[in-house]
């Protein structure tokens, strides 16, 4: 009887032994499981909806090639349980991720940020179209203008008014929210640029520094030029001369601007045609940089009346017409 019992006892012993070595086999499979790398071979975005559970998390991860045998990632939650509370939104994973890092990302929520650079120079009717082409951003219509009556601007001119940078948001960010931002970035350059301003410019508001900023950003070829670019055109200011400046007339010319300006359109009555019309147009005609609205804050002071494109993204100056027709003949009509 005692060695039956001895029997049944070492039998039992070693079932108990074989079932610890199990499920500490399992247990171990489980957390190496938890250390392999994404099955991804390149980067890919993951949108995590609210109310996921770990059973839909582990399905939609299968699903979308990410993981291999869902089944361990249920069982690796059951032991780490704090790594079930992920966060909503939109992750970019990528083929170095291990499947812990993964976990740990949604849990901190280190959804994906997305960049947005305005250019300085574009006209709002050009950011209008970048923006409906952004990934993942939210635009509603007249979105601009929106944000001006929000800011309490009723004017309904947007042009000019945001400020040209880099901006970033998460995936499905309401637009109006980088906007503002934008906005009021260009509310305290231009209010830096009035304060600095050098003393009897002939411009009676920061909105007409602003018009006039936009002006030189549209003509700048090279940085180094700003300031005497803006020293030209405060000196026909001053002198009561037309500013004559190409940029103007193609914004005025909308849509029909086809890349060459004809001695019609120069000619050509408009509210932006700068060689008809005295003084400033009525709005900026482009977004401004910070160095155009210093430039013509404290502009270069120069005796220059005139410059002409040398075809090369710089230009030659000149005090007197004869000297600009001069360089015209040279640089324009190829004469020597």
């Amino acid at each position: 009887m005692k060695k039956i019992i001895l029997i049944a006892s070492s039998a039992l012993l070693t079932l108990l032994t074989l079932a610890c070595l199990g499920a500490y086999w399992g247990y171990q499979s489980i957390i190496d499981y938890s250390h392999t790398p994404l099955s991804l071979t390149e980067p890919k975005e993951l949108t995590i909806n609210r109310g996921t559970s770990v059973h839909q998390l582990a399905a939609q991860l299968e699903a979308e090639g990410v993981i291999q045998t869902p089944w361990k990632l249920k069982w690796f939650l059951k032991f780490r349980p704090e790594l079930a509370n992920i966060r909503t939104g939109l992750y970019e994973i990528s083929p170095t991720q291990t499947i812990t890092d993964l976990l740990n990302d949604l849990v901190a929520g280190k959804v994906k940020i997305f960049s947005l650079t305005l250019v300085e120079g574009k006209t709002i009717s050009e950011w209008e179209a970048q923006l409906n082409s952004a990934a993942h951003l939210v635009v509603p219509q007249e979105v601009f203008a929106a944000v001006l009556m929000a800011q309490g601007d009723d004017s309904a001119l947007p042009e000019g008014k945001f400020f040209p940078d880099t901006y970033h948001y998460t995936a499905n960010a309401d637009v109006k929210t980088l906007l503002t931002q934008s906005y009021k970035r260009m509310e305290q350059e231009l209010d830096k640029a009035w304060a600095e301003r050098t003393p009897g410019l002939p411009l009676k508001s920061r909105y007409e520094m602003l018009i006039l900023a936009s002006i030189v950003e549209k003509e700048t070829g090279q940085a180094h030029e700003r300031e005497q670019i803006a020293g030209v055109f405060i000196n026909r200011l001053n002198q009561g001369m037309r500013l004559q400046t190409d940029p103007t007339v193609i914004y005025g010319m909308g849509d029909r601007f086809k890349g060459n300006i004809t001695r019609k359109d120069l000619v050509e009555e408009t509210a932006f045609n700068t060689y008809r019309i005295m003084g400033l147009p009525p709005t900026p005609i482009a977004a401004p940089s910070k160095a155009s609205l210093q430039a013509v804050s404290q502009p270069a002071k120069v005796s220059y009346l005139y410059f002409v494109s040398r075809n090369d993204g710089t230009h030659i100056f000149s005090s007197t017409l004869a000297e600009h027709n001069r360089a015209v003949d040279i640089y324009q009509r190829k004469k020597k």
